[in-house]
């Protein structure tokens, strides 16, 4: 298998995460607030499907940087984590905000909590005709778990728990996102994709490379942990290179098991169960010892939308050196956390895209449609999904 580009998060001598001291310097602003937390996402490419984020909250003023990989399915390096992975530990981060803070509004003693949970997508069609599709399925959610409440009032405190989650407005009904595109520094309108009103924002360019860790920001906040054990067969899950070809009909389980530390901060091992994998542990926090839920699912998105570009060149053969994009995503409170005592809500997320290429315009515009086409997590907000839940006494 020869693996595609450079190795250039492993050439690096920064940490792959980390809390960033400068944001100010850089520019990066976060959008208006206007659901109770605003994110802005800058995403680059780096080298074949090593990219890098930069996420600013508007809720926590925070700016956290993260890079992404992928694995022998898209002959990536195996790096960093892939791009569902940031959506999985993000999700499941969110709703245990979500468990814990209920059960402080409801006097509910919990002893012993711990979060498995399953993501589920599709990929099929193929993308010579221009019929390949991505698609997200319902979540499922295992909750193990030792407190007082009965079993039914342990299912309904649960419900109530997951649905006040700021990302069941992402889940729930069906979002339409919206886009903005410029190729070579010039804007174009956009052919299938919906198109955002108002004006484009600045490409961030070579900005990424000014940020600067904040030394004293959480260590390890991203580590190898090695294979992911294996489930059983699912319908899809060849390993090398199988994501990049032509005709697919696959199904992809990403898993995160979380659970919380004596210190407080999440601690989320992500399962790559198919396409098969390695594992990585991610760390969340609300308090600035980690990143947050939200920015979390945000660079899970921008991460996962940017790997639909380089699917597309990979695989027709098309010319696209770089490429980048801004992303602003707009979340409710918490509906426990945040004190609301509603569910969580969401506004459609709407990306900036900016590419170099030698291409014409009109496969420009193509490339953004079949990106956004072949997106699981777009996918995801377009899907009206459930989450199973299932209560394990412990």
């Amino acid at each position: 298998m020869v693996k595609l580009g450079d190795d250039v998060i492993g050439a690096s001598a920064l940490p792959a995460f980390f809390k960033v001291a400068n944001a100010d310097e850089i520019g990066l602003v976060a959008p208006e607030n206007r659901k109770g937390d605003s994110l802005r996402t800058w995403v680059r490419s780096l080298s074949g499907f090593q990219k890098e984020a930069l996420v600013r909250s508007a809720r926590t003023g925070e700016v956290w940087r993260f890079v992404s990989d992928e694995g022998p399915y898209l002959n990536g390096h195996d790096a960093a984590c892939c791009p569902l992975a940031f959506l999985s530990c993000g999700m499941a981060a969110s709703f245990m905000n979500e468990i814990l803070a209920l059960a402080k509004i409801r006097d509910v003693e919990i002893r012993k909590l711990k979060l498995i949970q399953d993501n589920f997508y599709t990929m099929k069609g193929s993308m010579m005709k221009r019929t390949m599709v991505g698609g997200a399925e319902n979540i499922e959610l295992k909750v193990e778990i030792d407190c007082d409440l009965s079993d039914a009032q342990s299912n309904e405190f649960l419900v109530d728990a997951t649905v006040a989650s700021p990302i069941n407005g992402l889940m729930r009904g069906q979002i339409e996102s919206c886009f903005k595109l410029s190729r070579n520094g010039i804007e174009l309108p956009t052919g299938q994709a919906l198109e955002l009103e108002g004006a484009m924002l600045p490409d961030p360019g070579d900005k990424f490379g000014a940020a600067k860790p904040d030394v004293d920001s959480t260590s390890n906040l991203m580590l190898k942990i090695g294979p992911t054990p294996k489930k059983d067969v699912v319908k899809g899950t060849a390993t090398g290179s199988a994501s990049l070809s032509d005709e697919q009909d696959r199904r992809l389980n990403i898993g995160a098991v979380a659970e919380l530390r004596e210190d407080g901060i999440k601690e989320i091992q992500q399962m790559q169960y198919s396409p098969h994998g390695t594992s990585f542990m991610l760390l969340s926090s609300e308090d600035g010892r980690a990143p947050d839920a939200n920015t979390l699912i945000s660079a899970g998105i921008g991460f996962c939308f940017m790997t639909q570009f380089g699917r597309f060149v990979s695989i027709l053969k098309r010319d696209l050196p770089g490429y980048r994009i801004v992303q602003d995503t707009h979340f409710s409170l918490g509906g426990a956390s945040g004190g609301t005592g509603t569910a969580g809500e969401a506004d459609p997320i709407e990306t900036h895209v900016y590419l170099e290429t030698s291409e014409s315009n009109e496969v420009a515009q193509e490339m953004l449609d079949i990106s956004e086409k072949t997106c699981f997590l777009h996918a995801l907000c377009k899907t009206d999904l459930k989450t199973r839940l299932r209560v394990k006494r412990v």
